[in-house]
């Protein structure tokens, strides 16, 4: 990077070398929802270089309260599909991949997470979280995980913490015990220190009895046992909070 471009105020934060390992990193995000959809468009700002998205999701009018690539016009149409058009349109020269993919220990043998310089976990299944860590942890890739976000209504509760140090959450507590019988740990999660709230379970606006999800839906939100209450603020502030880590770290990266 010699000239003045769009990444030039980040470049005058980290400096034209570290800027070049940003440019250089392949990163892999799992789940483009409310918090990894924010995550991969300040990482498609900081100029990360080849990004590849996993989710099999398709978006829901319900999802344009928080989701970054909701609107009326995206209704129906893949995240990933949504999301990659939008990388390119921030970054011409980005790599991107797309990838209609719902992570489980069943088909995780199909990803090679050694080729990623960084592994975001942004999936709310519990199996799926859990297999991500050991499979990052066994490439040797460094893993950021979001813990919860939902039910939650304040943005400034969030810490940058490792597993082991959680508090309050009840997804990080059984993550915690989980990782741990599997002998894993320094894993960097982001969590906050709220309490969750319970949704209001008021039948005129659930939908348990009004489902909206498009037809070409693969999972609906009846498979739920509980459907979330979420909201603008709260999943965008974490997906950021999840890039800034993933950036700085990247740009302290030792390159050979």
């Amino acid at each position: 990077m010699t000239e003045v471009n769009q990444f030039s105020r980040t470049a005058m934060q980290f400096g034209i070398g570290n800027m070049n390992k940003i440019f250089s990193a392949k990163v892999a995000v799992f789940g483009i929802g409310g918090v990894g959809g924010y995550t991969v468009e300040a990482l498609a700002r900081s100029g990360v270089g080849t990004l590849d998205i996993f989710d099999d999701d398709v978006i829901c009018v319900t999802n344009i309260n928080r989701q970054i690539i909701a609107a009326h016009s995206t209704v129906g149409r893949y995240k990933v599909d949504v999301m990659k058009e939008r990388i390119l349109d921030i970054n011409p020269d980005a790599s991107v991949g797309a990838y209609k993919m719902f992570y489980l220990p069943e088909n995780a043998s199909e990803i090679d997470l050694s080729k990623y310089d960084y592994v975001v976990d942004a999936i709310d299944t519990m199996t799926a979280k859990i297999e991500l860590i050991v499979q990052a942890k066994a490439a040797d890739v460094p893993i950021i995980c979001a813990m919860g976000a939902a039910n939650k209504i304040d943005p400034t509760a969030f810490i940058v913490s490792d597993i082991s140090k959680t508090e309050y959450d009840p997804l990080a507590k059984v993550l915690r015990k989980e990782l741990r019988a599997r002998g894993i740990k320094d894993v960097k999660v982001v969590y906050s220190k709220e309490p969750a709230s319970a949704p209001i379970e008021d039948m005129e606006i659930s939908c348990r009895t009004g489902c909206v999800c498009p037809p070409e839906a693969a999972r609906t939100c009846l498979i739920r046992r509980q459907i979330p209450a979420s909201n603008a603020f709260v999943p965008s502030a974490m997906g950021l909070i999840i890039a800034g880590e993933v950036v700085k770290d990247l740009a302290a990266r030792d390159t050979l």
